[in-house]
């Protein structure tokens, strides 16, 4: 009997919902967004993550259409394994993430003597990087 690949993605993913942050009344996430890397951008409302941004998770659904400005909800994964876009600097195996542009991740910065006001802004321990497109990360 050969050995089975696992797909980690299926181990208790933790799933919440959020409102979607807009730019000129128009949402800042579309159809083509799932799947990226999404950050906290206001109470309990969420877009892509940008440059050293925290990350909060990864964007799993969108109610409604893309017509549907300002009446959509959006679904993201905050806790488990799932594997997200990444961007340079690439993370390796067992360091903790941050946000990249457009809604990738990558490697945490080094920090000085101290975390910043507020606490460490990396998430996450990767398991797997597959070369520069994506890696696979343990939301905790």
């Amino acid at each position: 009997m050969s050995v089975r690949d696992q797909n980690l993605e299926t181990v208790a993913p933790v799933l919440a919902s959020f409102s979607i942050h807009q730019t000129d009344s128009a949402d800042d996430l579309k159809d083509t967004d799932i799947g990226a890397a999404m950050t906290l951008t206001g109470d309990y409302e969420i877009g892509p993550c940008t440059n050293n941004s925290t990350l909060l998770g990864k964007l799993v659904a969108l109610t409604l259409t893309d017509n549907d400005d300002g009446e959509r909800v959006a679904t993201v994964q905050i806790g488990g394994i799932c594997r997200l876009p990444i961007t340079t600097t690439n993370p390796t195996v067992g360091e903790r993430v941050v946000g990249g542009a457009d809604g990738t991740v990558k490697q945490a910065p080094a920090l000085g003597g101290n975390d910043p006001a507020g606490g460490n802004i990396a998430r996450g321990t990767v398991l797997e990087v597959n070369g520069t497109s994506d890696c696979t990360i343990l939301l905790n």
